[in-house]
């Protein structure tokens, strides 16, 4: 999963046309006044790619451009299946055991649990390792990412963390 951010990672189009087939491009506008123009041309990246966008909490957002789905962080987490649209994909953020398993209790299709190594984001927070991260994979009862930290490198470390995938926002140019 690639996070777009509008300050570590301006030209988030040029990104999202490196992924690989089944990626997905979680665009969060932050509230950018050229929101609906930036998703519609992230879709048309997706769509010719292969792979699925998700909006950071704005449904109405999502639902206009055609998204994928919803990416909720943890603290919107219970409105998960009151938010769902047929046929979306909903994730949640999670910097918890117990916030992933409220996020499936709530619906989440998977959560994606952070920190996870030292990380240039300054809303990171306490990093937990791939040891404690494999635990609550295995724990929580719904798919789950790992973020935070994941660059080239340390992304080996979680190759038997359970893991359904691993989400960035710049890992890919460390």
């Amino acid at each position: 999963m690639f996070f777009t951010d509008p300050a570590r990672t301006p030209d988030a189009e040029a990104i999202a046309s490196t992924l690989p087939r089944g990626s997905a491009i979680v665009f969060r506008a932050f509230g950018a006044a050229d929101a609906e123009a930036q998703g519609l041309r992230l879709k048309a990246i997706a769509r010719s790619r292969g792979l699925k966008l998700l909006v950071g909490a704005d449904a109405e957002l999502a639902a206009r451009i055609g998204a994928d789905g919803l990416h909720l962080p943890e603290r919107l987490a219970h409105l998960a299946a009151r938010l769902r649209r047929p046929a979306w994909t909903v994730t949640c953020a999670a910097h918890s055991l117990l916030a992933a398993r409220a996020a499936k209790a709530a619906g989440a299709d998977a959560a994606v649990v952070s920190t996870i190594f030292p990380s240039a984001s300054p809303s990171a927070g306490a990093p937990i390792g791939p040891v404690r991260l494999a635990i609550l994979a295995r724990q929580a009862g719904l798919p789950v990412y790992a973020l935070g930290g994941v660059t080239n490198k340390t992304a080996r470390r979680l190759l038997d963390a359970g893991l359904v995938g691993l989400a960035a926002v710049d890992g890919a140019r460390r």
